[in-house]
């Protein structure tokens, strides 16, 4: 069984898996959508599930700075009981701070261009969350 990481955006979804051993993650993809129009990633993400023997799904939480639950963050709640009611699957939320910043940093430092850093960018910025979330797991 793995685990899924995710990162909400407006008309994207960063993707991301663990490996069976919830030690590892890996970007897997990016699903693109009409702005807002989640239930369309959802479908997708209903097949992702059941294909890679999904048992947690990871959905990064942007929290603001100081703390506290921004529209972002509202959207990403309303979006987390869509996907526990549609999958029937469980849903934690890892906080997302920065993960999009840090994942601009790697690749600026791996001098990747910007059209490619804007394709990627999701689906590292997935991979950050469920990676913090496995480390936090294992106590790293």
């Amino acid at each position: 069984m793995r685990y899924l990481g995710l990162d909400l955006g407006t008309r994207t979804l960063g993707v991301a898996i663990s490996d069976t051993t919830h030690t590892i993650s890996s970007s897997l993809k990016t699903i693109r959508f009409e702005e807002q129009d989640y239930d369309s990633a959802i479908l997708e993400l209903k097949e992702i599930v059941k294909e890679l023997n999904v048992e947690k799904i990871v959905l990064g939480f942007p929290k603001n700075m100081n703390n506290t639950i921004g529209q972002s963050g509202e959207r990403t709640l309303l979006f987390k009981e869509k996907i526990e009611k549609e999958l029937n699957i469980e849903v934690v939320m890892q906080d997302e701070r920065l993960s999009t910043v840090e994942a601009t940093n790697y690749m600026l430092e791996a001098n990747i261009s910007r059209k490619m850093r804007k394709q990627k960018i999701d689906g590292l910025a997935a991979n950050i969350i469920l990676q913090t979330y496995l480390d936090k797991e294992k106590g790293r």
